[in-house]
């Protein structure tokens, strides 16, 4: 007779933990959010911000956040829908807008800190790798915001997105520790940075180039492909003026609104009466008098 051995017996199963919900839907890596969100104890329970940048299909979120007990605490964000207000309609997910939407995020938090006029960043964007340093203010040195790349689960290969967010929010004025060994233009035999290519990356030369590219070759597909940029007249040696434009109004008002957003909204208006149909209660009489008439109205 053979002996069948029990490989998980009761007590395996009694001491079992499942993993954290994030973790079994494979949406959080808790080995490096573990080491984003874990603070020094000599800093006194200083939050320690986190720039987490997420891309969608059509959409680009970035966002200042810190842990605590209670949960993720959003300090500000930015998204790249919302560079149709700095005149950007098009290709908001690609590498130029992620820039810019890094920009966009730099450029709020600082506002909302009033430190936007002591940390302007790079206001001169050549594509060279800087840090922002500390400035006086008010007569005293003051350290740049300091915060942390999350990436959650994209990869970080050279060249990708997320790091153009990183770029354009260390460009605005943030501190994010980093070095250029992920941008694009980065030589890894010689171990230097082509400035020149990373430029072009932020005013979107890659993207003229692919459409004159395209353009040449073959255009049916160019019209197909590119057929926003064709209905809002956007060629591709209009990008980078396109861009440059659109950095200086997010540096002159990054909180700017919508133009049907311009004027304010009565603050009272949420307590207009509803319309739906509402019918007032029958007093006993009303009841009486109207069960009598439907007696009458059957007998008739």
């Amino acid at each position: 007779m053979a002996f069948q051995k029990t490989v998980k017996s009761s007590p395996y199963y009694s001491r079992f933990q499942v993993k954290y919900k994030r973790r079994r839907a494979g949406k959080t890596d808790y080995y490096a959010r573990k080491r984003l969100i874990a603070q020094a104890k000599n800093k006194y329970n200083a939050p320690k911000y986190r720039l987490v940048v997420r891309f969608t299909n059509r959409d680009i979120i970035t966002q200042l956040v810190t842990a605590e007990l209670t949960g993720d605490k959003v300090f500000c964000a930015a998204y790249s829908h919302e560079l149709k207000r700095y005149g950007v309609e098009n290709g908001l997910t690609n590498w130029a807008a992620a820039y810019a939407t890094g920009l966009l995020l730099a450029r709020r938090a600082l506002k909302k800190l009033d430190l936007d006029e002591s940390f302007t960043g790079v206001e001169e964007v050549d594509g060279e790798y800087k840090l922002t340093e500390a400035a006086e203010v008010d007569g005293e040195e003051r350290r740049p915001f300091k915060c942390f790349l999350d990436v959650g689960l994209h990869r970080t290969s050279t060249g990708a997105r997320v790091f153009g967010a990183m770029k354009g929010a260390s460009d605005g004025g943030l501190f994010i520790p980093h070095n250029e060994k992920r941008f694009p233009g980065y030589d890894p035999e010689s171990k230097e940075l082509d400035a020149d290519t990373l430029r072009r990356y932020i005013f979107g030369g890659h993207v003229a180039e692919y459409m004159e590219t395209l353009a040449d070759d073959d255009e049916e597909r160019y019209k197909s492909q590119f057929s926003k940029y064709i209905d809002n007249e956007v060629e591709a040696d209009g990008l980078e003026e396109l861009y440059t434009e659109a950095h200086a109004a997010i540096r002159e008002d990054p909180f700017k609104k919508d133009d049907d957003e311009g004027e304010k909204k009565d603050k009272d208006y949420w307590k207009a009466e509803g319309k739906k149909h509402k019918t007032n209660k029958m007093s006993k009489e009303e009841k009486d008098a109207r069960i009598k008439e439907k007696i009458a109205s059957l007998t008739s």
